[in-house]
């Protein structure tokens, strides 16, 4: 996502010829967007991006049933409340 934000921005600067960017290559310009796409092969074939969709999905089931055991008072699996 960082490389979007570069590549729009230096391609903003380069079209309204802003700064030093006047006097670079198109190809130097719009690279933040080829490596973006490179990014995003990589992540895809590699699994990257499936490991990261599943532990955000774990954490949010592990969350929801943290809410609902509060909920429930029945208390918290990490915390140390001890009844006597």
């Amino acid at each position: 996502m960082y490389l979007l934000g570069i590549g729009i921005v230096l391609l903003l600067m380069k079209y309204l010829e802003i700064g030093p960017v006047t006097g670079w290559s198109w190809w130097l310009v719009l690279s933040p967007f080829a490596l973006a796409v490179v990014w995003w092969a990589w992540a895809d074939l590699s699994g990257y991006s499936k490991k990261k969709a599943v532990e955000k999905m774990d954490q949010r089931k592990a969350d929801r049933i943290e809410r609902n055991r509060v909920a429930m008072g029945t208390g918290t699996r990490k915390g140390t409340s001890k009844r006597r």
